[in-house]
């Protein structure tokens, strides 16, 4: 899949996480086949993020240049094989996680799902809480909104959310495919009363197990810091949060844009620079 992006100064053919290839001679048919769409759009560049870290070197060889500023997709992530028994699954969650998730409803707390719109309001609501706290920035409310009207009644994505004494105390949007649920967005409340709940940690467990009984593969906890960050680093806290239910670290390609129009491609580079530190 190839997306054609059209911004003010420039326009971009942009491939998430792909192309996806089965061998690197595909790989390099999937490039050219690229590189060529997006001269008959004539786009300012392509961007890809190839999923094996090797073809990153077809791209540096024909004029690619790596995108440290801004990688769309993470280039490193924690994934979960459901394809082993239940108990095994649950066995190699960390012992925190595993008495959470066995021990949560006594303590009086639901986990459900949901592909109602309607309800994408106790996430947004929790990130706005989140928000505040941290000064994080999160997608506009208009974001989720978009994605729950036309995600959820095709089951492409679900909501999932815990409560606690009727009152929303976690919530989560997961993408699913074919293959895999994605852990995308989430948000729990801060307040003492509730931390102490681990409701978030409740929650990812049961997607996980609900996951495996739904048939699906994989379980892709989505974006990670890289092994051995320091622990300053600012991903550390939830990096440390998913590793805590199994699964092995995965390394992706990164994210890299092929020049198609020179020139205005090193504006465009330039303009973002500037923009990050102004």
């Amino acid at each position: 899949m190839a997306i054609l992006e059209v911004g003010t100064k420039n326009t971009r053919l942009y491939c998430p996480y792909g192309p996806y290839a089965e061998n690197r001679r595909s790989f390099e048919e999937a490039i050219e086949s690229l590189i060529a769409l997006g001269h008959r759009h004539n786009v300012t560049f392509v961007r890809v993020e190839p999923t094996e870290p090797e073809y990153a070197e077809y791209i540096q060889a024909h004029g690619g240049h790596r995108v440290t500023y801004q990688s769309l997709n993470p280039e490193f992530s924690r994934v979960i094989n459901l394809q082993i028994p239940e108990d095994e699954l649950i066995a190699r969650m960390a012992q925190p996680v595993r008495n959470c998730y066995r021990n949560y409803q006594k303590k009086g707390v639901k986990v459900m799902s949901s592909t109602d719109p309607l309800k994408i309001d106790m996430l947004t609501q929790l990130l706005r809480e989140v928000s505040a706290r941290t000064g994080m920035r999160p997608h506009d409310d208009n974001y989720f909104w978009a994605q729950a009207t036309s995600l959820f009644p095709t089951g492409a994505a679900t909501l999932w959310y815990a409560t606690y004494q009727d009152k929303p105390i976690a919530a989560a949007l997961m993408y699913n495919d074919n293959t895999t649920r994605y852990y995308a967005h989430a948000a729990a409340s801060s307040l003492p009363e509730y931390r102490k709940l681990n409701a978030g940690a409740a929650l990812v467990a049961e997607a996980i197990v609900d996951a495996k009984r739904q048939g699906l593969s994989y379980f892709d906890l989505y974006g990670i810091a890289p092994d051995g960050s320091s622990p300053y680093h600012p991903w550390a806290g939830f990096t440390k949060f998913k590793r805590s239910f199994g699964g092995e670290d995965v390394t992706f390609g990164g994210s890299w844009d092929i020049p198609l129009q020179p020139v205005e491609y090193w504006l465009y580079r330039i303009y973002q620079t500037v923009r990050r530190y102004f």
